[in-house]
């Protein structure tokens, strides 16, 4: 079978224009327009557009209410995020705070240290004086002890060899008589 000519068309379009159904000159596709212009005429009457439109009013309503809420939600987002700059920054500056207290108090334990260092050294160099001082006096006493036991060992090798009975007998006469 070929293909249709383009007269054989028109012919068909004419033939289909030519039984096409009408009712008192309305045909399907105007019918089809009242029926539309028909149903939204009820629906008007009925208050379908006044309820499409109070729908719309509240999803609008609902709408403005979520955005009023996440506008608020995000100013009180902001405000807390401003506090939280804010506690950082306060944190920040207690630590900077801290850390010189720290330094200081470190700077006044070392020079307290140095002072309590150099007062045990003191200390420590006075009684290292002390002790020479002391083991200088035991020294000069026991080499004072050891000349006197010298000297009296010596005086009395001397006196016992230039001293006999009868001398010894007229120093103690004249030490008795002396004494009454």
């Amino acid at each position: 079978m070929s293909a249709p000519s383009p007269g054989m068309m028109a012919h068909t379009a004419q033939v289909e224009a030519e039984h096409e159904i009408n009712f008192h000159g309305i045909t399907a596709p105007a019918f089809v327009a009242l029926s539309m212009v028909v149903v939204l005429l009820i629906i008007w009457f009925a208050g379908g557009f006044k309820a499409m439109g109070k729908g719309l009013d509240n999803k609008i309503a609902t709408i403005r209410k979520q955005l009023d809420q996440a506008a608020a939600l995000r100013a009180e987002a902001e405000a807390l995020r401003a506090e939280a700059q804010a506690q950082a920054a306060a944190a920040h500056k207690d630590a900077e705070a801290i850390l010189a207290g720290a330094k200081a108090e470190a700077a006044t334990l070392v020079a307290q240290a140095k002072v309590d260092a150099d007062t045990l050294v003191e200390r420590r160099a006075k009684m290292a004086e002390d002790k020479i001082a002391a083991a200088e006096r035991s020294a000069i006493a026991e080499v004072r002890a050891k000349a006197a036991a010298a000297a009296a060992g010596a005086a009395a090798k001397l006196i016992a060899e230039k001293h006999d009975a009868s001398s010894d007998k007229a120093l103690i006469d004249r030490t008795i008589a002396g004494l009454n």
